[in-house]
């Protein structure tokens, strides 16, 4: 093993992770809106993962400190393979009814929140064993992602098209025991539990969640940030759970149009990652968010709610792609270089909770939106949310110190983890 072991392992298994999800994302959706027809119980599907998931996140953060983030997230790869696997079993079984479906995504979505705070939180760790910078880790991570994003979801519409949506978390639920492997082999001595301080006396769980709190709500740009990213959340997870899977049904598109649609987002997102792990580090942070917010967001809801031509909606989301590539590695760069290595697991987590608090309602405002209102007036109204939120930070003269790093040295010893689905 090398001191490059860990981030290579390390992003392996995360793109090995991120590839089964994305199936999950389109295969689970696909299933029910094609077996009940209904996309208010598309979006309580949707929010029934993301709930728990939420709730897991932000009160793991102390057991990541205590525990050691790699046992956390190496025991919740393991479970879900187990969860995950249930659901096409029961299926072929005949015994997963919609509540039962529900139970088991809320689980998956339970055990997922504290692995993926667990793989956050060792990423300061990983990227110091490595000796590489804030933005190369981070635009690599991001890279990775979207790389297997694009894969999952193209994978996803081959398989939801050939074998069934139910067969296809079969694949899922490889993906976690693949990751728990090779992440597990990769992190080997890494991830321990954080050390008390000398003569610090003995605290509860209770009183370590409300240190995190504490650090976090001093932070205004960390405020800033999480306010913004968990309203753009939430439309992400209408337009991914709802609006973009309606619209390729209602447009006679298909399950494999809307499987390359988000492969194509996710490739054209790679170009951009890369480009800021290559040159993140000479570009001025707040104008590269600006910019790139005004691109990939309100335009590719836009161009769905005019009924454009299939080949015009690829264009404006590969265009979207390539700016969405450069938001991850600039906004987990921000966040994470703020946070105390002693804090990062309980504040990192807490982070990551409160932008991923309003997605539960995502899946279901999408439903009722596109019920009440109809697909091109929601897909208007989603857009419209999406631009003014993502412009009102630049009236807000604390967000513009994102171009600043915090002084303090513990804290530029991590990298970012920030993860706004796009």
């Amino acid at each position: 093993m090398t001191r490059r072991t860990p981030v290579v392992g390390g992003l392996v298994a995360e793109g090995i992770s991120f590839l089964g999800t994305r199936i999950s994302m389109i295969a689970i959706p696909w299933f029910v809106l094609s077996t009940t027809g209904s996309a208010t119980q598309t979006g309580l599907v949707a929010a029934a993962e993301i709930t728990p998931l939420v709730l897991f996140k932000a009160l793991g953060g102390p057991l990541l400190d205590r525990v050691g983030p790699r046992r956390v997230t190496l025991a919740c790869d393991l479970l879900s393979a187990l969860v995950v696997a249930s659901i096409p079993l029961l299926h072929g079984l005949g015994m997963l009814g919609f509540p039962t479906l529900l139970v088991l995504v809320a689980v998956a979505g339970a055990l997922r929140g504290p692995g993926d705070a667990g793989k956050a939180a060792m990423t300061p760790e990983i990227a110091r064993v490595a000796g590489w910078s804030l933005e190369r880790v981070s635009g690599l991570a991001s890279a990775v992602e979207r790389t297997s994003t694009m894969g999952g979801a193209a994978l996803a519409g081959l398989l939801v098209a050939t074998v069934g949506a139910t067969n296809a978390l079969y694949v899922d639920a490889a993906s976690f025991l693949l990751s728990f492997l090779v992440f597990a082999v990769a992190t080997t001595g890494l991830g321990r539990p954080v050390p008390a301080a000398v003569g610090a006396g003995s605290t509860s769980y209770v009183v370590e969640l409300r240190q995190g709190w504490e650090f976090l709500r001093t932070e205004p740009v960390l405020i800033a940030i999480c306010a913004m990213v968990a309203v753009t959340n939430l439309v992400d997870q209408a337009y991914s759970a709802v609006l973009a899977p309606v619209w390729a049904k209602e447009s006679g598109a298909g399950v494999a149009v809307l499987g390359s649609l988000f492969a194509v987002m996710s490739g054209a997102s790679v170009i951009g990652a890369l480009t800021a792990a290559r040159w993140g580090e000479t570009l001025p942070r707040f104008r590269t968010y600006v910019i790139a917010f005004l691109v990939c967001g309100a335009p590719r809801f836009v161009v769905m709610a005019l009924e454009s031509p299939i080949w015009a909606v690829f264009a404006v989301t590969a265009v979207a792609g390539v700016a969405s590539g450069f938001l991850n590695p600039i906004l987990g760069a921000v966040i994470l270089e703020r946070i105390p290595a002693p804090l990062l697991g309980r504040v990192s987590s807490l982070n990551t909770a409160i932008c991923w608090s309003l997605m539960p309602l995502g899946g279901v405002l999408g439903g009722l939106a596109v019920a009440g209102l109809g697909l091109s007036p929601a897909l208007l109204i989603a857009g419209a949310a999406y631009f003014v939120t993502t412009m009102a930070p630049t009236r807000v003269p604390s967000f513009r110190q994102m171009d600043r790093a915090p002084a303090t040295d513990t804290r530029t010893m991590v990298s970012p983890s920030v993860h706004p689905p796009a």
